[in-house]
């Protein structure tokens, strides 16, 4: 089953596959103090093998054709904001359909992973696929990335554990909602 959303959309942007031209677009956001850290990537590496290393996961997943980031682009400007999907993911040794959002620095501020969050959410839980990863959705968010933990409660979510992983040595949490505290969201 894909989880790809190109042609989807927000009420501001549509999503669409990343392509290798994005490279010199999408290598700002490494070049942020704290992006790599945030993003559970190797300490150390530069903002350019940062971002080599996002596009080679990337076109990884995609080639597998089951998860991964898509592009969002601005429905009025045509920027390129940011990048926002749902990532088959193990977290503390369970399979789990991941809600991931990364906006770049001057989109900041402007709603933009919220808005994405919420779509793909509600993707995922109107197209049943939380079903098969126990009927909740997560997002993996460091500990001190105060803005993706408010985009994260925003979407209905709650802190559910501690991030397991023995390859990273920063803490992440695992935040979560089930598909009953959604359709309580959804009945207003």
């Amino acid at each position: 089953m894909s989880y790809l959303l190109a042609g989807e959309s927000t009420v501001r942007s549509t999503f669409r596959l990343l392509k290798r031209g994005d490279y010199q677009t999408w290598l700002p956001i490494f070049k942020q103090e704290d992006t790599g850290r945030f993003l559970g990537m190797k300490h150390g590496l530069t903002a350019q093998e940062q971002c080599d290393v996002w596009f080679e996961k990337a076109f990884w997943r995609y080639e597998k054709g089951t998860s991964g980031m898509n592009v969002m682009i601005h429905k009025d400007t045509s920027e390129f904001i940011g990048q926002a999907g749902l990532l088959v993911q193990t977290a503390n040794g369970l399979k789990r359909l991941e809600v991931g959002y990364s906006i770049l620095p001057h989109f900041w501020k402007q709603g933009f992973a919220k808005e994405a969050a919420v779509r793909l959410r509600d993707l995922a839980f109107e197209r049943g696929y939380d079903k098969s990863f126990g009927d909740s959705l997560v997002s993996v968010i460091h500990e001190e990335n105060i803005g993706s933990i408010k985009v994260a409660l925003h979407n209905g979510m709650s802190l559910e554990a501690d991030y397991i992983d023995s390859t990273i040595t920063d803490r992440f949490l695992v935040y979560s909602i089930t598909r009953k505290k959604w359709e309580q969201i959804k009945k207003g």
